[in-house]
Formats: C-alpha cells, structure tokens, sequence
C-alpha cells in the first residue's frame, strides 16, 4: 500500500518562507494540499536575520497580510521589537520593521499550518519532477516513493546543490547543519530549463552575555509600536527588547584582509554573484576602502535566548580571522561564537522562463517561488509564495489567474520585474523601484487588495469587513475636512507656530490642513478635529489613513491619473504565439528578447530591457493598432 494514493491538487516542495505561504494560501482556497520539507522542525526558518519588514519589505508584508497570507500574523505574534522606519520622509516612504523572536516565529508558523484544514505533511526530500507530456504530475522522493499531484509548487530556497564555504572549507549543505537537496535541478535542466548559480551569506551568531552593551549604542523600538496584521487578533507590543550598534574601525579592517587570500570570494572559489544591497564584510572593506567603519546592528534572537546576529558582519572568511577580527569591534572584545559566518552557492532558475502567475513556460501546472527565481528576502520569497500558491489553487480549479498590476502592489512590481527584466544577481525590493509608491503605501494595502483577495476565496469576511469599516470611517472623516471651515482666530496661532502663512478668512480644512508646514501633529491641535475623532472614536489607524489623503491628495490623483495610462497598455494584449520574425524593421536585440520573454501585454513589453519606444511603436503597427 502506498504512503499517498490520492492525488494532491497542489503539492509544495520546501517548507521555507515561500513553502508556508504557497501551503496556506491552496488550502485556504480549498485545495487539498500537501507541503513537503526536509525538515518539519524548521519550518519558516529565519535562516539569516531574525527580522521581518524594512524598506519596502514592510509594504510587501502588509500587502500579504491585506490578500489573507500569515506572514503578518506570525510576525506580530513573534515580535520583540517594533520600529516604522522613514518616518521623517513622506508616508510613501514609511516602511514598518519588527525584530523577531526566532524560535517562536517558526513554531507559530508551524502551529497556524498544522491548523490549515486541508493542509497534510511530509518530511523527506523531494529528487525528482514527474512530467508526462510537457505537464507536472507529481514529485519522487529520495526513497522513490511517487507522489501525484495536479500542479507542483517549488520553493527550494538556497538548498538546490548548495554548497557553504568557509574559508578553504567547503561542504554541502542547503544552510548551517542541513543538507542540500539533490536532483531537481538535473531533471529540469532535462526538461529545457536554464539554470544559474547564485550566492548568499550569512554572520556569525554569539553568546549576548560575553558581549559589553555599555560600549554600544541603544537602539530601541518606536515608543508606540504598531503592527503588521490589519486583524484586531494581533495586538501591538507592551513592551520590546533593544537593539544595539556599534562598529568596525580601521584595525578590524587590517585583521579581516588576513584572510582574503583564503577568502572564498576572493581567491576564485566562489564564482556566483552575491546581493549587491547586502555585501559581505569582507566585500563592503574591498570596496568601500575609503571609509574607516561600517556599522553593526546587534540584534537580539528572542525574548530569553541568549543568542545574538551579528548584523553587517556577513563573513565568509576562516573562522579564526573572524573571530579575530570581530573582537577588536568595540564591545566584542569578550565576544564567544555559537556558530561561525558563512556563505552559501545554490542554484536557481533564471525567472525570464515564467509567466506572470509564477507558472513556468516550458512545464504546464508547476510553479517556482521564492529564491529558486533569484531573489533575496524573507519577504520577497513569502509575497511569491503566497501568489504561486494562489494561481495554483485557480489552475486546478480552471478559474482565471490572479495577477497584480505594478500599479496594485509591490508584490506585482516584484513579479513584473523577475518575469519581464530576469536578474543576474540576487533581486531585493526598494521603494525605488515602484512607480507609483505614492499609491502603494504600507497603510492602503488593504484598500488596495483585501477585496480582491475576498474575490478568490482566500481573505475571509471578517477581514473585509474590517477593511470597509476602516475605508468608510477614513472616508467620512476627509469628507468632514472638505465640508468643515476653520476661521482665522482658531487657525493663525498654529499656523504661525508651524511657520506658515497666516489667514485672512475662514476656509476649508482641507484646504487649510494641506498645507506642507502643517504636520499631523499641527493637525491634531485643532478643537474640532480632535471632537470628531473622541466622537466617533477613531483609532490611529483610520486618523492616519484620512490625514495622508488629504496631505497628499495632489501627489495621489497624479499618480492615479499615471496609473490609468498604463492600465491603458496593459489592456492591449499580444497574441500569444505572434510571429516576431516577421517584423523587419524592428531591431535584432528587440526581437530576441520578445521571442524570449514573450510579454503578455504592450506595457510589459515595454519594460523589456534592450526594447526601445520605437520597437513598441513598431509592435502596435503591426498588431493593426
């Protein structure tokens, strides 16, 4: 009798971050699901830093928990530490971060998918991809067992023949004592794929009781932390650890170059590129030679451990220079290793071969996520997880995909960006890389997404009802502002306090409250602002949300109306099997890389690299347009 004789609508290969969304997300939607890992004991590991959010990372987790993902929900429940980073910048800007405790991420996030109805587990390594026919039909693991499956998600993460270096040391492993997985990668380079080596790292980890705090400087959370979760089930922190930082000087720097000839990176033995917005040490000292030291984070693993991450200290050099090197860093000077810095080779696929719903090109019904497509992230990985597992469940089900514009969502920029650009060294989101971030700011993902999630069975009712109430009470309240006038006599002192023109007459408080001196602070001091709030008793979240609309009510609408001419080109679709050879006038470089990518719409076609506005021009003339 065999373990599985039923066949799995959707079955997910890796029990990372994007493992666990990809699961939940199909069996929230119904599917019968199956997650298999190497490791049910390590599920959603933070295998680098024991954080979540940060610079447009934060936006990508409140955009997974407004469409009904968990990673909002198991960061808040885990949190030590809570922090709203830019704060000083426009709202666009604001990017929530919070420090997690390690253990206790990975055990709520093992606790919620052990109670996801439809959800079954497997511990064992997944060697091959069952394809009949150009179509997935299912995995064989290491033991030669045959598991069928209608779609097949991958999310193997740093484990596909990953290879750790430290120093002249090198062994397999798919991270710090677990082995890499092995086959995959052999049978989809069978299959036709194009596969790639990329490289990653991590640093050391040590004991918090050796090191000196009094030479470093605190860092502590927000006075009045926030949340991830739109839900009322998470509540905000009562109280929070701090984070420290220090840094390396000039004698740190001598010490680490006395090992870059067994570095690694340096003497040839790694040849896949590293991420360029998280360089090693021993990488940020070789470039940036000109400055004397880098800051180092100390970031606390948890509530009770002991165990600290050695933020901005990425190694890959022999342990024993490490160790040297790191206590000459003001307050390591006692410091004791739990475990060495390392690096780590591992392949991935290039995510040129996918299309938008993460679905690839060549194999019908199998799906890649997270850095199997060249990204980087806790967050990166969980946001294509989640719409991985998402199009899955409407594949098996025959219902139209689910695909987010750039206009939408971080998550769609970050989709559009692998799939129509590729990427040649490890991918990681920045609020500079959306052009309408104005529009897609950490506190509107819920407007922006929960209905849409409603939509396809995946967000439940209480969380657009929670979102309607938030939308119509923001609402009510700016409509307050446009009806409400504010005369001289109440408005000038604050106005002059906050340096800005006095008034002459009554006027609008929308108008008024625009003003680019005035700040929500500035607002609050009005009487009949803070009477409308007490009265209908709004919280910080809804106040927020009405004063960002009418602070940047001019920037949004330019957006809005940028936003409504690129919907204009998405509309206009490419025939799927369009003969580009046929255009003689367009350049050599344009058709290779349209007969490569095979871009869906006109808009996406135009993001292509090496595609100019006269080969689009070229496009539409052939398309009869």
């Amino acid at each position: 009798m065999s373990l599985f004789q039923d066949k799995y609508d959707v079955v997910v290969v890796g029990g990372g971050h994007a493992g666990s969304e990809a699961a939940a997300a199909a069996a929230n939607m119904g599917m019968k699901t199956l997650l298999i890992t190497m490791s049910l004991q390590n599920i959603a590991q933070m295998s680098c830093n024991p954080a979540m959010g940060g610079i447009a990372k934060g936006q990508i987790v409140r955009e997974i928990d407004a469409l009904g993902g968990y990673s909002g929900i198991v960061s808040d429940n885990s949190a030590i530490q809570f922090k709203m980073l830019n704060v000083s910048k426009g709202p666009a800007m604001w990017s929530p971060r919070c420090q997690s405790d390690r253990m206790r991420f990975a055990e709520t996030w093992r606790l919620m998918l052990e109670g996801t109805p439809n959800l079954d587990f497997y511990q064992e390594m997944v060697s091959s991809v069952l394809i009949e026919d150009n179509k997935i039909v299912g995995v064989k693991t290491n033991l030669g067992i045959e598991i069928k499956a209608k779609t097949v998600v991958l999310t193997n993460g740093t484990f596909l023949n990953g290879l750790i270096h430290i120093g002249e040391k090198q062994f397999g492993g798919g991270r710090a004592g677990e082995s890499a997985s092995f086959g995959i990668t052999e049978d989809l380079v069978k299959a036709g794929f194009e596969s790639g080596r990329m490289k990653t790292g991590t640093p050391p980890r040590v004991d918090g009781r050796s090191l000196d705090y009094s030479k470093m400087e605190e860092q502590p959370g927000d006075k009045n932390p926030q949340k991830f979760s739109y839900l009322h089930s998470t509540k905000p922190l009562e109280k929070q650890r701090s984070c420290y930082m220090t840094y390396t000087s000039p004698e740190v720097h001598d010490l680490l170059r006395e090992g870059f000839d067994r570095s690694p990176m340096f003497n040839g033995r790694i040849k896949s590129i590293g991420p360029r917005y998280c360089p090693s040490i021993e990488d940020k000292i070789n470039r940036f030679a000109d400055k004397e030291r880098h800051q180092i984070f100390v970031e606390p693993e948890g509530w009770n451990t002991v165990e600290v991450y050695v933020n901005g200290f990425s190694t890959s050099l022999p342990e024993e220079v490490q160790f040297k090197a790191l206590r000459s860093v003001a307050g390591f000077e006692n410091v004791k290793f739990f475990r060495a810095g390392y690096a780590i080779e591992y392949d991935y696929f290039p995510p040129t071969q996918l299309k938008h719903t993460l679905e690839t090109k060549l194999v019908d019904g199998l799906f890649f996520a997270g850095q199997i497509n060249g990204t980087t992230g806790y967050e990166e990985a969980a946001a294509q997880g989640l719409m991985a597992g998402i199009n899955a469940a409407l594949k098996v089900q025959d219902k139209d995909p689910f695909i987010l514009k750039r206009n939408e969502a971080y998550i769609g920029v970050l989709i559009d960006d692998l799939i129509t650009k590729g990427t040649e060294e490890p991918y990681r989101m920045f609020t500079s890389r959306a052009e309408y971030r104005t529009l897609l700011r950490q506190d509107n993902a819920d407007f922006r997404l929960t209905s849409k999630a409603f939509e396809i069975g995946l967000a439940k009712e209480e969380r657009l009802k929670r979102m309607e109430y938030k939308k119509d009470a923001s609402d009510n309240f700016v409509q307050f502002f446009r009806e409400t006038s504010v005369k001289p006599a109440e408005a000038n002192p604050i106005l002059k306090e906050n340096g800005s023109d006095l008034m002459k007459q009554p006027d609008k408080m929308f108008k008024v409250f625009s003003r680019p001196q005035l700040d929500f602070d500035a607002i609050l001091k009005f009487k009949d602002v803070d009477e409308y709030i007490k009265e209908n008793n709004l919280d910080k979240e809804i106040v927020d949300q009405a004063f960002i609309q009418v602070k940047y009510s001019g920037y949004i609408e330019k957006e809005k109306s940028n936003a409504d001419k690129l919907t204009r080109l998405e509309d206009v679709k490419i025939p799927e099997n369009f003969d580009y050879d046929k255009i003689k006038s367009m350049s050599f470089e344009a058709k290779e890389k349209l007969k490569k990518i095979r871009p869906v719409t006109i808009s996406q076609a135009s993001r292509i690299s090496g595609v100019a506005p006269s080969d689009i021009s070229i496009l539409l003339i052939h398309m009869g347009r």
